[in-house]
């Protein structure tokens, strides 16, 4: 069971890098001031969310990263001041051993869009994902977001997640039709027989 990760993501010319690394308790206030979710709206919404993301840890099952960049005036070093900043979260879910596929997801908030937060974010993710649970089976990751989100089919695309197909939609919980977006694992090299 992997207990703790934190993952980079790099700087672009425009954008300073990112941490990823597992919720926890005092990101609960960030949470709620982040969160695109109606349901996350007070501190108890929040703690309780944070909660299941360190229960899917535990569980093995479930790996949930807030996603942070650094607070402005922040740079390496021991004046580094400015806390870092929560910026989205990205998530692996419905792993298990001996399973091919899981299912990747992803929101940036609102204040950090338009910054490339989602794709690098996501990058870190699969190539973590794709690492870590390799050798459990792990071959596809999946992606799926409502036909009226073309951030989200854009997302994938930059990080190679081909459209695979459009899914009938769910209700109540999947209320409208989604694009299912699909990234393998790369072909495992051939060994030399002798």
């Amino acid at each position: 069971m992997i207990i703790s990760v934190t993952l980079d993501a790099a700087a672009t010319p425009t954008a300073p890098a990112l941490v990823l690394r597992p919720w926890c308790v005092d990101d609960v206030a960030a949470l709620v001031e982040a969160s695109p979710d109606p349901g996350l709206r007070c501190e108890d919404d929040g703690l309780r969310w944070v909660r299941a993301q360190e229960r899917g840890w535990a569980e093995g099952v479930r790996f949930g990263f807030a996603v942070l960049e650094p607070g402005p005036g922040s740079g390496p070093g021991p004046s580094a001041s400015s806390p870092a900043r929560l910026v989205g979260n990205v998530v692996l879910k419905e792993v298990a051993p001996g399973k091919a596929a899981a299912e990747v997801g992803y929101w940036t908030a609102a204040r950090a869009r338009g910054r490339g937060v989602a794709p690098r974010a996501l990058e870190a993710l699969t190539t973590w994902s794709l690492d870590a649970f390799r050798a459990d089976g792990l071959e596809r990751l999946e992606l799926l977001h409502q036909v009226d989100n073309p951030a989200s089919c854009r997302v994938a695309a930059k990080c190679g997640y081909a459209y695979d197909r459009t899914l009938a939609a769910a209700p109540p919980t999947f209320p409208l039709d989604g694009h299912l977006h699909v990234r393998r694992a790369p072909a495992r090299p051939v060994a030399d027989t002798p």
